[in-house]
């Protein structure tokens, strides 16, 4: 499985994200915490910084090459300072059927459109499930559709529910599409007969909005014909973490987010905490949606509970 991590608040050096902290993203691909997979198919970023030219359109950045090993962008990391960031570390099943490929690499955010996405988790026989989906899927969208994941066919499927996704949209519109997203995967699950556990986490941002789901189909239910198959993926939740605060760095030789949620400006959302000091981060509720935008000037943060 992936892992991920989203950022909105004060502008943040990429490198103190990526690299530096105890657990930070790249070091989680290959020693995660929480998760014992490494993640070794690609990385992908976008990063937002309101006082670049262009501002609405994000640094964007990907690549099938182990990040560890990746010059560019520890380079790019040392340089560039966001207020918005939407990274990811790609995991795939240990198969000779898998596709490492740079359209398979997250996040995905079609030309022009406002939302991106990144998703961990794994959709069971989704070869059999694209016909249906692709029924709920505006033919605008679906001819933008060039990997072969499930997680850009949840994209394509999520963007097309909303009105416009070329638009800023509320979060009230943000929890409405994706709780319509859900629905029509569990209808398509449904009319195939698949109950096989399969994990949805998505990580989505507009560049002025985070959203994060912590949701399972089938919690529980898996293939009991090979035991040693089962992975741990199967057998518990997903984790995703959230933290808020005023600054987030290195304090006293420590990392952490410092200052309390009541005076918030920066809120950040990963797989699993990127601090070895982890009393400032809080757990994501299952089946659940925590959402954070910049209303008044710093980031107003809401759980939504799903369907």
């Amino acid at each position: 499985m992936c892992r991920a991590l989203a950022y909105l608040g004060q502008p943040v050096l990429l490198d103190t994200l990526l690299f530096q902290p105890d657990s930070a993203l790249i070091r989680q691909s290959y020693m995660p915490k929480m998760l014992h997979m490494l993640n070794l198919a690609g990385f992908g970023m976008r990063a937002w910084d309101r006082h670049s030219f262009d501002p609405e359109r994000p640094f964007s950045y990907a690549s099938t090459s182990l990040p560890v090993f990746d010059r560019n962008l520890k380079a790019l990391a040392e340089k560039i300072r966001a207020t918005c960031v939407l990274a990811h570390v790609r995991g795939v099943a240990y198969s000779t059927e898998a596709e490492i490929s740079l359209q398979n690499v997250h996040p995905f955010q079609y030309p022009g459109f406002k939302l991106a996405l990144a998703h961990n988790g794994d959709l069971a026989r989704m070869r059999d499930m694209k016909p249906l989906l692709l029924q709920h899927i505006k033919p605008d969208i679906a001819t933008r559709i060039a990997g072969t994941t499930d997680s850009e066919w949840i994209y394509a499927l999520l963007a097309s529910q909303l009105d416009d996704p070329m638009r800023q949209c509320s979060a009230d519109v943000l929890v409405r599409a994706v709780d319509q997203t859900l629905a029509i995967i569990r209808g398509v699950r449904a009319q195939l007969g698949i109950n096989v556990s399969s994990s949805v986490n998505l990580f989505i941002t507009t560049g002025e909005q985070l959203a994060a789901v912590r949701y399972c189909f089938d919690f529980g239910c898996y293939r009991t014909e090979d035991p040693a198959r089962v992975h741990e993926a199967n057998m518990n939740f997903l984790s995703l973490w959230y933290t808020s605060g005023r600054e987030y760095g290195c304090h006293d030789g420590e990392w952490k987010m410092t200052g309390g949620a009541d005076t918030a400006d920066t809120g950040m959302i990963a797989s699993e905490p990127l601090t070895r000091d982890t009393s400032t981060w809080l757990e994501v509720p299952e089946y659940s949606m925590i959402y954070a935008d910049t209303r008044g000037g710093r980031p107003s943060v809401e759980i939504h509970y799903l369907n």
